[in-house]
């Protein structure tokens, strides 16, 4: 019977690379240099994100063929390294038993927390791509045939300007297929809601207190327009991702060991297969020592997230309730609310929508002091990419899904309740009307003297006489205050 040490051994290969030999999982299809940075980094357990694994497969893909047009290397190694990728990313885009996170990114197992650079990610790709070229064409795992991960894969390359090439690639296409959609269905249905109730009247709200009459469809407008802003925000973010690309700068920014005409060419073929427009960076140096285009980016998401947390919150405050809240609006009941109320209904959507605000602004936060000089930036390379990479992503996605959810579950079944209209009659600041007829102070003690009567503005102005009954209906018109034209004082 085999000893323990024996058959430990039985389930491990032996691999190399410039630092020596190193055992590997005998069925993984990383290398001894991947081994190493799982070694090293058992930080966070999280490794670097799907999405970005994929754009780097993808940008290995371009670059083979880039390389192969260029006659940098033979086009039938070429051939292997892109079936190779195209291989790998068919198998990851195969969820696992519970519909989420493929089982095969067991081979891409290297924790976020790693070298900043991404050197650890770049090697792991290179090895998986070779190690499944050589699969393919009958080799031993291992072998470095037909390709090496390094004489090939990575031909014309460095982990230094294929890392922050793919986590732009990764978030400019995350937001052009999933954030730009979710985020325009939802402007969609917030403007919906908003001509469906443009002729109710309700009282306005400053400072929490009661203001001017609106129209529920003005509000909603807003709202809807807060979204809509958010779509061309979501693209100014992907143009800042996809217009400075540093692939073609290897090392350093100077395009040692790469073609002139590398760059441009992988790009065209990323734009080609993603439909976003990949552009060279205009300065290589620029584009490897800093992610000023990941900060601005980020930027723009997280207005997007303020925007969000700002209609998500409004919504549930004129839901609240539903006896003893401002009840204006009934949200969706989609689970109970307490575990000791019985019958409580919370707004939970909204609830969601809020955290991910917080969420995203946090990632800004990581992102920024990542950026920063001396922390991440560091004379001609960024090394904290791989955080930045994660918290870009991952803002990107929680967007993306929270919009879809609030929309599917919260806007779409809003209901409108009579409260609404209810409270305009009752509200003091129907006086705003009367102060370019009456002037500024005397509408101001007329509302302090119907507070102390319990009358409405309309009451005490028919008792007291203080304007015709004609005039005082012209002027107490809510439909007509929610129409520009009057003229007063201004405030908030």
């Amino acid at each position: 019977m085999p000893s323990r040490t024996n058959a430990a051994a039985a389930r491990t290969r032996r691999e190399s690379d410039s630092m020596g030999d190193m055992l590997v999982p005998h069925d993984a299809l990383y290398g001894a240099t991947t081994q190493r940075a799982v070694l090293n980094f058992p930080v966070s357990f999280r490794p670097v994100p799907l999405e970005q694994i994929a754009a780097h497969l993808l940008l290995k893909r371009c670059c083979a063929e880039a390389n192969a047009d260029l006659k940098q290397i033979d086009r039938a190694k070429a051939k292997a390294i892109a079936g190779a990728c195209d291989e790998i990313l068919r198998r990851l885009a195969q969820p696992n038993a519970h519909g989420r996170f493929p089982d095969f990114m067991r081979h891409f197992p290297i924790d976020v927390f790693q070298t900043g650079s991404g050197t650890s990610t770049n090697m792991n790709v290179n090895e998986a791509i070779a190690n499944v070229a050589s699969e393919r064409a009958g080799k031993p795992i291992g072998s470095k045939l037909p390709v090496h991960p390094n004489d090939h894969v990575n031909y014309g390359q460095s982990s230094n300007d294929t890392f922050p090439t793919s986590m732009q690639v990764a978030g400019a296409v995350l937001i052009q297929d999933d954030l730009v959609p979710a985020l325009e269905a939802l402007a969609k249905g917030l403007r919906a809601k908003a001509k469906a109730w443009d002729r109710v009247v309700k009282i306005g709200r400053t400072h929490l207190m009661d203001a001017t009459p609106i129209r529920v469809g003005q509000e909603f407008g807003g709202y809807a327009a807060q979204v809509e802003l958010g779509v061309k925000r979501a693209k100014t973010a992907l143009a800042a991702l996809a217009e400075n690309l540093p692939i073609g700068g290897t090392a350093v920014g100077t395009g040692i060991n790469a073609h002139p005409k590398f760059a441009a060419k992988v790009c065209a073929r990323l734009s080609k297969a993603t439909g976003v427009a990949f552009r060279e960076a205009a300065n290589h140096f620029e584009a490897q020592a800093t992610r000023d285009c990941v900060v601005e980016a980020h930027g723009q998401l997280k207005t997007i997230a303020v925007s969000l947390s700002k209609i998500a919150n409004d919504i549930r405050w004129l839901g609240s309730g539903p006896r003893c809240g401002l009840g204006e609006l009934s949200l969706p009941a989609t689970q109970p609310g307490s575990s000791i109320m019985p019958g409580k209904v919370n707004p939970v959507i909204c609830e969601s929508v809020i955290m991910v605000a917080c969420k995203v602004a946090g990632n800004d936060v990581t992102i920024t002091a990542g950026g920063f000089g001396g922390v991440g930036s560091l004379l001609e390379l960024n090394t904290a990419m791989p955080v930045v990479a994660e918290c870009l992503l991952e803002s990107i996605e929680l967007l993306a899904n929270v919009s879809r959810t609030f929309l599917e579950k919260c806007i779409k079944d809003l209901e409108l309740n009579a409260a609404a209209a209810a409270t305009v009659e009752r509200s003091l600041m129907m006086c705003t009307s009367l102060a370019p007829v009456i002037g500024y102070d005397a509408a101001a003690k007329v509302a302090k003297e119907a507070f102390k009567t319990g009358e409405t503005i309309r009451e005490h102005c028919r008792r007291t006489g203080i304007v015709s009954d004609a005039q005082l209906d012209r002027l107490l018109d809510a439909t007509a205050m929610t129409k520009p034209g009057g003229k007063g004082p201004g405030g908030g």
